[in-house]
């Protein structure tokens, strides 16, 4: 509605208040201009809608009169100061209707200051009023976009052409007599134009549309009266410095008069006025305003190189797939479409929104140059991102990060920096540790990265990674996304992806991952791009040319033919016709001017390439040059590269050519301050700059000159350029022995770099052609090269998973070595591949024979009597071994590490396949590092002694096993704490297999996740899973929340899948069972097995006596767990843990099993608790008392018992088992409900209650819930 504060002005004596201002200022002749359109418009609005006084169905001419229209302006404007804004609405006096106009007050907070600045246009609303009778207004018979009388509507567009002259001119239009131009009811007959007779004297409709197509106002070739008056007007208009866009419109609406055919741009209705005026006052400095331009300069297109036609939908899809991630999940959006689509811009319309919201966008773009470096893209945008962290982030922040890092990820920090080397931007103080190619593949690479996304992402800062020209990548960067984005741990990641869907087949490795992401429940979208329709491609080409769209209709037509909307190529194409003067800009007209006819009948190419390429070979042979070389490079190139070519000779002077390229608009600078094509196509047109027959020898003397140049440097990554430019031309060398050595050696150490980096598909690329470049008795001639050479090779292919050339590259080691020194590196990783793979008796046998050879000698057999003879002696060589003594123990020579090297490895695989042989190779471990001293295998050696301590049921000895595992971790921490390769095994031996006697269960639990993450960034998959296993035994056991570990299982589960690693998720499938049963005692249904995996007998009868226990079955409890306790080797710790249980269990089976041995149950599990409560009271006193208070209540003594479940409870509370507490309140609950005292019992039952509900267990929650109902009824 209006202000009742506006003034009402006459439109009158607003134009002259308004040509007084002009001339008064000439610099506020825009701003004028600005508010005559808004009035203009807000005029056209009032007359779409009125249809005439009362009793009248049409206007008269007079009611279109600047006589007939008042301005509403808001009163606080003065005379002197007008601001476009002032002008508040529009009344049409003789109907006395009225409208007002606004900004709405959503669309500021659209637009950032920068925008509101500098942006006079505006998106205005109007809204109608009225004083006058409803037949006035829109409706039965009203005019109005929908129903429009369509002679009346043309009409109105001839009386408004003659206000619209006078609105701008400031005075009142020409006058003519002529029958032709007069306004006369009958020239707006409803027959059909098609169905009139034609006047002779006006021109064909192909004279005038190619009149008006060329912008031609003064052309008089076929000039009538009608077309001269309108051609009047239009001059006039222009003469007198009116916008070209007025005076076109002014003509346009004249011509809509014209009986028969008009011309091609004549309005057809009010309503394309009103959006024509829109139009104008929305980008007024595109669509009103003239261009200031000199004569003879060269104009260009005006494209909005950051507007996204025609996407709205696709827009709309990956904002809200970015705004679910914002919200803490994870997805995927996967983008295919054509080459000059729109895919990247499309993703990079979203960036402002993802920075909006302190998101971080990290991009890496795929070429056919870059796909031998497959996950050098996505390491070092993640490496980028820590300088984003450190630049978007205020100092305590940052300090924040690096703590949380710094704790997660503890002594693997120096992993996680030797990946990403920014980190250190992040953290003072930070100490490099081991080179990550030294103890990592992919495998543990990818969970690296993992962890530090979970840490650096969050709902709060969401990562947006874009991969661009997907169908360039491999596997190795596809496994990786997956990993992260599979991730159900935290990390908060928005992954989009785009590929060409023209050069991939269906079993491409994007369709694998797309698959794969759902089977991991990653919600994932996937949209292709086809080009643009019609109506956008008006727009675009509108925008360019700042013209109406509706003159630009004929021209994208045809441009829509020949590119089939394809944006880029839509573009291009318009550029080729500037270049050609097709399209030409008249300095005169102010305006584009095209002929159609000879566009459309001009045989132009429809291919984008072969347009620029023509464009290309236009330019300067210098210019080339510069585009030929970074096109050898990929879509970008790198300062530091750039920097290198101006220290050769030849091109010395690139910086001036990039200068030019980048003026002429084929590179820009990239984020990192680099150099990128703007498209990939126009890298493609450069590149095809070299004849093809040349191409190989561009890249090899572009290489030879790079690797000139840089002889002696530390070019860091720009090595891996260098050698690919060189290997491009290898057919060149054939023949040249010397050269073909050099190259060699050149790619190797480029492997090397590879593997250093951790991109072990890089490593193996260049490697492989080391190998292709060899001479055939390479063996025999370069013996040292080779050995090292073969050996890197193994250790790539054996971090990229591909056990196969692994080990037939250190089996080759082995073969051609000399001695048995020159092999021992080869077969040590030989026997880590065959336990990778499984073959744990060929492992033991190759572990066996190296020991022999350095002068091992072992028993054939080894029995209990053996074990005891040396365990004893073993005992005394130890003697009082202190944690002094031990950190003061010289390191060992090398030989002897070699053997404790081979010793660990053969009793790694002992433990699981050979049991009885783990005492000798303890002892004779132990033995060679009390004699020669210690290396981080003789740790190993420690532990598994002191384990067998703990566990072996023939050396007993819980309490010097605890404390020789307590001094190994501390010299652990104190001389090998960053020696990180090891520390899962060791983790594993300590908190699995020893702590859990001394310290709470809970803190081993902990220990053991940070074993499980040590081996898995290590890359120690067997004992990181170990770990794994271990953890969720002991967080069983102590009593963790059963939901949590539901989730914690089934994460595990997914991680064991994807490393295929059957066994271990075969053991951990019987954790989930259990879990899952103990929560709801339902029908469980398993997820299948593995294929050909064993579950240990003792593992099956623990999780079934425990099962039943919680379930009340008591004779399948007993049957379970007697074959835990008469076990004959193995299951200690299944044996003491179950033992409570077990124990527990014979009182209800005694009642029914009358005899002397299930009596003793009790008695024994008493002594044996406490003898294990002597070492740690926090895990065992609570099961003494337990059992003790049993015992008493069988025994009658009813006092006694209910202290015993006093201390009992109280006990388990302390060590929060929360699930023994719920025991213990449960068994005091019968104990005095069976004495009758129901309000005590009452009451226990219901602590019980709670216990369980807080441990999880529905089974026991319903159990208690029965009991509690029997003692109310």
């Amino acid at each position: 509605m209006a202000e009742p504060t506006d003034i009402v002005v006459p439109l009158r004596s607003w134009i002259e208040e308004e040509a007084k201002k002009m001339k008064s200022d000439g610099r506020k002749q825009k701003e004028v201009f600005v508010r005559t359109t808004t009035v203009a418009y807000g005029i056209v609005e009032l007359l779409k809608v009125v249809k005439g006084g009362p009793n009248r169905n049409h206007l008269l001419e007079d009611e279109v009169k600047i006589e007939n229209f008042c301005v509403y302006v808001g009163q606080e404007a003065n005379s002197s100061q007008h601001s476009w804004g002032d002008i508040n609405g529009i009344s049409m006096i003789s109907t006395g209707v009225s409208l007002t106009m606004h900004e709405p007050s959503y669309l500021s907070c659209l637009l950032s200051e920068e925008e509101k600045g500098d942006q006079m246009g505006r998106y205005l609303e109007v809204e109608l009023e009225s004083s006058t009778p409803v037949d006035c207004l829109p409706g039965k018979g009203a005019v109005t976009a929908d129903n429009d009388d369509n002679g009346d509507d043309l009409r109105r567009c001839n009386l408004f052409a003659r206000l619209l002259y006078e609105l701008f001119a400031h005075q009142s239009a020409p006058e003519d007599d002529d029958a032709c131009t007069r306004i006369n009811d009958d020239d707006f007959s409803k027959e059909p134009a098609h169905k009139k007779t034609k006047v002779d004297h006006l021109p064909s409709r192909k004279e005038v549309m190619l009149s008006r197509a060329r912008g031609d106002f003064d052309n008089k070739t076929h000039s009538t009266h009608d077309d001269s008056t309108f051609q009047r007007f239009a001059r006039k208009m222009q003469t007198s410095g009116i916008p070209v866009s007025i005076c076109l419109m002014t003509q346009n609406l004249l011509e809509s008069t014209l009986k028969g055919d008009k011309s091609g741009d004549a309005y057809t209705s009010l309503r394309v006025v009103s959006e024509d005026l829109h139009l104008l006052l929305l980008d007024p400095e595109r669509f009103l305003f003239d261009k200031e331009v000199e004569e003879h300069a060269h104009v260009q297109l005006l494209y909005r190189k950051g507007k996204l036609y025609g996407r709205d939908k696709e827009e709309s899809l990956i904002t809200d797939a970015f705004c679910r991630v914002s919200r803490g999940k994870s997805e995927a959006f996967f983008i295919g479409g054509y080459s000059g689509s729109g895919k990247s811009k499309l993703v990079n319309s979203l960036r402002a929104k993802v920075d909006a919201v302190g998101g971080y966008v990290l991009t890496h773009k795929y070429d056919d140059v870059s796909k031998e470096m497959p996950l050098f893209g996505v390491v070092s945008a993640l490496n980028q991102l820590c300088l984003m962290i450190k630049d978007r982030n205020p100092p305590e922040t940052v300090l924040a990060i690096s703590s949380k890092l710094k704790d997660v990820f503890g002594d693997d920090y120096c992993l996680l920096a030797s990946l990403l080397p920014n980190i250190s931007l992040l953290s003072s103080g930070f100490v490099n540790g081991k080179r990550a190619s030294e103890t990592m593949n992919l495998r543990s690479v990818c969970f690296t990265l993992l962890r530090f996304v979970r840490v650096v992402s969050s709902p709060v800062h969401p990562i947006m990674l874009f991969l661009d020209d997907m169908q360039w990548a491999d596997n190795t960067a596809l496994d990786m996304i997956h990993t992260i984005l599979s991730d159900t741990r935290g990390s908060c990641m928005f992954f989009v992806g785009s590929y060409r869907d023209n050069e991939v087949q269906p079993d491409n490795a994007i369709f694998h991952l797309i698959d794969k992401l759902g089977s991991s429940n990653v919600p994932t979208k996937k949209i292709s791009l086809s080009g643009l329709n019609q109506k956008d491609l008006n727009m675009m080409i509108s925008d360019a040319l700042c013209l109406y769209p509706r003159i630009c209709k004929s021209l994208s037509d045809i441009v829509f033919q020949k590119t089939k909307g394809n944006p880029f190529f839509a573009l291009e194409f318009m550029q080729s016709l500037c270049s050609r003067g097709l399209l030409r800009y008249n300095q005169q007209q102010k305006r584009w001017v095209w002929n159609e006819n000879i566009i459309r009948s001009e045989e132009i190419t429809d291919n984008a390439q072969h347009l620029l390429s023509s464009k290309l070979n236009g330019l300067p042979h210098d210019i080339q040059a510069v585009l030929k070389v970074m096109a050898c490079f990929g879509t970008s190139t790198s300062e530091q590269l750039i920097g290198y070519l101006s220290e050769t000779e030849e091109y010395s002077v690139i910086r001036d050519g990039l200068e030019h390229v980048i003026s002429d608009g084929f590179v820009e600078k990239d984020e990192q301050g680099g150099f990128k094509f703007v498209h990939d196509k126009v890298r493609e047109a450069a590149y095809n700059l070299i004849p093809t027959c040349e191409k190989n020898q561009f890249h090899y003397d572009l290489g030879k000159m790079l690797h000139s140049t840089c002889k002696g440097k530390e070019v860091g990554d720009i090595q891996f350029v260098i050698v690919s430019q060189i290997n491009q031309g290898l057919q060149l060398i054939e023949t040249h022995p010397s050269l073909r050595m050099e190259i060699a050696e050149l790619n190797m150490k480029a492997g090397n770099l590879g593997l250093d980096r951790s991109d072990f598909a890089t490593a193996n690329s260049y490697f492989s052609v080391t190998l292709s470049l060899l001479p055939e008795d390479h063996w025999k001639s370069m013996h040292a090269f080779c050995r090292s050479l073969y050996y890197s090779v193994a250790k790539a292919a054996y971090s990229s998973a591909n056990l196969d050339k692994a080990q037939k590259a250190l089996q080759k080691i082995i073969d051609e070595s000399k001695c048995l020194n020159e092999k021992l590196d080869a077969l040590n990783l030989l026997v880590t591949v065959l336990v990778e793979r499984d073959a744990q008796e060929q492992a033991f046998t190759t572990s066996l024979e190296v020991l022999s050879q350095l002068g091992e000698t072992i028993p054939d057999s080894f029995d209990k009597r053996d074990a005891r003879a040396m365990v004893k002696k073993t005992s005394k060589i130890l003697g009082n071994l202190s944690e002094e003594n031990m950190s003061k123990m010289k390191a060992v020579d090398q030989k002897t590490q070699y053997i404790l090297m081979f010793y660990s490895h053969i009793a790694g695989v002992a433990f699981f396949a050979k049991p009885a042989m783990v005492p000798y190779f303890s002892c004779r471990m132990m033995q060679l590092s009390m004699e020669s001293g210690i290396c981080k295998y003789s740790l190993v050696s420690f532990l598994n002694y002191a384990g067998m301590l703990c566990n072996n049921k023939v050396f007993r000895n819980i309490e010097g096993g605890c404390r020789l595992g307590g001094i190994v971790m501390k010299v652990l921490s104190q001389r090998f704490g960053n020696d990180s390769d090891q520390k899962a095994k060791l983790f594993f031996h300590y908190y699995a297999l020893i702590a859990c006697y001394s310290e709470p269960l809970q803190n081993c639990r902990h220990m053991l996740k940070e074993g499980f993450e040590a081996g898995m960034c290590s890359g120690d998959i067997r004992y990181a899973f170990l770990n794994a296993l271990n953890q969720i035994r002991l967080s069983l056991l102590s009593g963790e929340n059963l939901q949590d570990l539901l989730k914690e299982t089934e994460y595990y589960l997914s991680l064991m899948g994807k490393q295929q690693q059957n066994q271990t998720k075969a053991l951990m499938l019987m954790f989930h069972e259990t879990i899952s049963l103990l929560i709801s005692n339902s029908e469980y249904t398993a997820p299948p097995f593995a294929t050909g995996s064993i579950i240990p007998p003792l593992q099956h009868c623990f999780h079934k006596a425990l099962q039943s226990f919680f379930m009340s079955r008591s004779e399948r409890c007993n049957h379970f767990s007697e074959k835990i306790m008469h076990a004959a080797e193995g299951g200690r710790q299944h044996h003491i843990f179950i033992t409570s249980y077990y124990a527990l269990n014979s009182f209800k089976v005694a009642e029914t099993v009358h005899t002397k041995k299930i009596r003793a149950v009790p008695e024994q599990a008493v002594a044996t608790f406490k003898a294990a409560a002597e070492q740690s009271k926090y895990n065992f006193q609570n099961k003494v008392e337990l059992l003790e208070a049993e015992l008493y209540n069988r025994n009658g003594e009813h006092d006694k018992a209910k202290a015993s479940y006093a201390a009992a409870i109280a006990s388990a509370r302390s060590s929060k088992f929360i699930h023994e507490e719920g025991l213990a309140c449960e068994k005091a609950a019968f104990h005095h409900k069976n004495v009758g005292e129901i309000s005590d019992a009452l009451k226990y039952f219901m602590q019980a209650r709670e216990c369980y509900k807080k441990w999880g267990s529905k089974v026991k929650v319903d159990d208690v819930d029965g009991q509690i109902v029997l003692i109310q009824t």
